[in-house]
């Protein structure tokens, strides 16, 4: 099998190389090499290449940035996926799409199904994230469209990362409280890339149907229960006081309930086996810093 892989430096993609060379040969692909904005550009390098599967794991993650970059977040969440989609369609191959649990509104406290029908999102990620799933059902009729929820990994930007900094940068102050405020109103699953990556292989190689996937760690939490395990597991002694979302001043609306529920796909492990799993085996010491920026 042809496996050509888009977003290679990000989070996601990392891992991605990792699982999908166990099925063949795998060419990793980031913006240095394809902007999937030109549409020329896509095709022609696809077409060159003759992958059997495309995954693209490229994409606007900015989520706040989106609030005042939107038209830059359209292309590359909408556009782009159109791009892809068009081209890997004419040569017959299978796309794999990542999408967000912020295409829902995150109003449902039961979680949303692969089959509940998304919108409207809260914030302008969201919004052109399901612009994209929309063109990729418009335009491919062989796709996986993977949502997932609360990423982390090695190589790019996540609340795992985020949370170790500020604590390592308490600790250093060696003055004032070691404790940190964190919302503890939005609920989801944090996932981890290198169990995500994992599912998506045994998608592929267990040849399930196309379709719609949730694949996200199993198990909800909110940001600062999140918090606590990081802090409690690294023994750093930061306490973590709860705050009402209110509190927060970011641009981007959040959505409180944004839980994905796995109704169809393979079954990850609990997001506390995952995160123990990210913050030990020398994790600390391999940390790369605001490196990429993936789903």
């Amino acid at each position: 099998m042809r496996i050509v892989i888009l977003g290679a430096k990000g989070m996601l993609g990392g891992a991605l190389q990792k699982e999908f060379i166990r099925l063949g040969e795998v060419t990793a692909l980031d913006s240095e090499e394809i902007d999937i904005i030109d549409e020329d550009m896509v095709r022609k390098t696809i077409f060159g290449l003759k992958p059997n599967l495309v995954i693209n794991a490229a994409a606007y993650t900015n989520v706040d940035g989106a609030e005042n970059n939107r038209a830059v977040a359209l292309a590359v969440n909408a556009d782009g996926v159109g791009n892809v989609a068009r081209a890997v369609k004419d040569l017959g191959a299978i796309l794999i799409h990542y999408s967000t649990d912020y295409v829902f509104a995150g109003t449902n406290q039961k979680g949303y199904r692969e089959d509940d029908l998304p919108g409207p999102a809260v914030n302008c990620y969201g919004e052109t994230k399901l612009a994209g799933e929309r063109l990729l059902k418009e335009i491919s009729p062989n796709f996986y469209l993977i949502r997932t929820a609360w990423l982390y990994g090695v190589g790019g930007r996540n609340f795992v990362d985020t949370m170790i900094k500020l604590g390592e940068k308490i600790i250093r102050a060696e003055e004032g409280k070691r404790e940190i405020r964190v919302v503890n109103d939005q609920w989801g699953s944090p996932t981890y890339t290198v169990d995500l990556a994992e599912a998506t292989r045994k998608i592929v190689e267990d040849k399930l149907a196309l379709g719609i996937y949730h694949l996200v760690n199993e198990g909800v939490t909110n940001w600062s229960s999140l918090a606590e395990e990081i802090f409690n597991s690294l023994k750093w002694g930061v306490s973590v006081i709860p705050v009402p979302s209110t509190e927060s001043s970011r641009p981007a609306k959040r959505p409180t309930w944004s839980v994905l529920l796995n109704e169809k796909g393979p079954q990850l492990r609990s997001w506390q086996n995952a995160l123990a799993d990210y913050l030990g085996a020398g994790m600390m010491g391999n940390r790369q810093a605001d490196s990429g920026s993936i789903v």
